[in-house]
């Protein structure tokens, strides 16, 4: 294939008078680059996000209680932008992707692939959860796989609401929700205002998903991200847990699709209104440098193919 170099040599580096080669494979398409880093950004993210419910319901509360889910997501968001950040942006969630395409961040003719990585991402990632705690979820069950009741177990892997809250309620709490990630993620990396310090981007974001989760969680599990619950959703459709993941709730399954990406570009213009569009201009430099503003949340440029540019003209001069 042409976009793949296989055994790309970078040659001999003269360092201290010590000769080293650094053999490297790398991928010539930046699509297949940024599709690659946000699948598995969205794979590490929502296995490990996944794994920290499964073990907590299935655990009657041995292994943690709701706030390890808090954190288990947290971290695991954290971990996802870790993997992918400098490469994709690790969205590794549909609302935010659309929010980027929405501002002018991301090309709308790259949300496709974001969208379908991000789906894949999470459809796998919630085969991977039930393949490694399929006896402790039969166990706990008692093989029965039931969408509601007290021995529950499809909330492990998709968002279900509470019995109180109804589906104007739940929207309100889901546009809401992303409303304020979307509104935060752009403060923080707003790069005129108090952007998060570089290197600590995965921290920080992942410490946002914890709040949410602990400001905003109980009404309905806090989706805030259409792609990580859907795809789970269908996921659990085929497993054994049959339609009724489509029927519960009132028909929940279609708010998180809606309301996400809504609340999204609503938490995002809410910001761009009052504070980004808000920064005083000094001088023709500030001009120039505008596109910069929002670097942790746009695809930054990508370091291999940086590489893959430099051996090329070196190996023609």
């Amino acid at each position: 294939m042409k976009d793949l170099v296989q055994s790309l040599e970078l040659g001999v580096a003269q360092r201290s008078g010590v000769e080293k080669k650094r053999p490297k494979i790398l991928l010539r398409s930046e699509l297949s680059r940024v599709g690659l880093a946000e699948f598995l950004s969205t794979y590490v993210m929502m296995a490990l996000g996944l794994g920290s419910v499964a073990q907590v319901v299935t655990g009657q509360g041995v292994f943690g209680q709701y706030l390890s889910i808090n954190l288990g997501f947290g971290l695991a968001v954290a971990m996802g932008v870790q993997v992918g950040g400098n490469v994709s942006g690790a969205h590794m969630n549909g609302a935010v992707s659309f929010t980027m395409c929405v501002f002018g961040r991301l090309p709308w003719k790259r949300l496709p692939l974001y969208i379908f990585v991000q789906l894949f991402g999470s459809f796998l990632a919630a085969a991977t959860i039930y393949a490694i705690y399929y006896e402790a979820i039969y166990d706990y069950c008692g093989g029965n796989l039931t969408v509601t009741g007290e021995r529950a177990t499809a909330g492990i892997f998709a968002t279900y609401p509470a019995p109180y809250l109804s589906l104007i309620g739940g929207f309100v709490d889901q546009v809401f929700g992303t409303a304020m990630l979307l509104l935060c993620l752009m403060a923080l990396s707003d790069q005129k205002n108090k952007p998060g310090a570089r290197g600590t981007e995965p921290i920080v974001v992942g410490l946002l998903v914890v709040l949410i989760g602990i400001s905003l969680g109980s009404n309905s599990g806090y989706a805030i991200n259409p792609t990580r619950d859907i795809a789970p959703r269908v996921f659990t459709a085929i497993a054994g847990w049959g339609s009724d993941v489509f029927r519960s709730g009132n028909g929940w399954w279609w708010v998180p699709l809606v309301a996400t990406p809504i609340g999204g570009v609503l938490g995002a213009g809410v910001y761009k209104v009052f504070v980004e569009m808000q920064h005083p201009r000094f001088s023709g430099q500030d001009i120039e440098t505008s596109e910069d503003e929002s670097l942790p949340l746009k695809k930054e440029r990508n370091i291999c193919s940086d590489v893959c540019v430099k051996l090329e003209t070196n190996g023609n001069s």
